[in-house]
């Protein structure tokens, strides 16, 4: 069983927003390092977004500005709140928690952004 289920993707035009869901089922939440990375077709996924267990964030520089990361531990839930979406925000996101040497990712929930 996949501990991370995303939620949120689908179609937007760009300057629009989406928010993402990332919900954990399973894990320790409060105990894990979470971040949101995104694969575009043929190419190697990035990081977009992490944020610490002491709640410190860090961003791509695609991302600042635009984006904002979230968690709320008694939900057991991550977020990416991203707002004046792009084309190039195009892609599969997907959401992961590391803990040491464990480390799980989602399944990814597509996003799109076009006219």
């Amino acid at each position: 069983q996949v501990p991370l289920v995303e939620s949120g993707g689908g179609l937007d035009q760009p300057g629009g927003s989406l928010q993402l869901s990332c919900e954990d089922s399973g894990l320790t939440f409060s105990a894990y390092n979470l971040a949101w990375y995104r694969q575009r077709p043929g190419e190697e996924r990035e990081l977009v977004a992490s944020i610490s267990m002491a709640h410190e964030t860090d961003y791509a520089s695609s991302a600042k500005g635009r984006f904002t990361i979230s968690r709320n531990n008694r939900k057991s839930t991550m977020y990416l709140q991203m707002t004046d979406l792009k084309p190039e925000d195009t892609a599969v996101y997907l959401c992961h928690a590391r803990r040491g040497s464990r480390a799980f990712w989602g399944q990814g929930t597509q996003v799109t952004v076009a006219l």
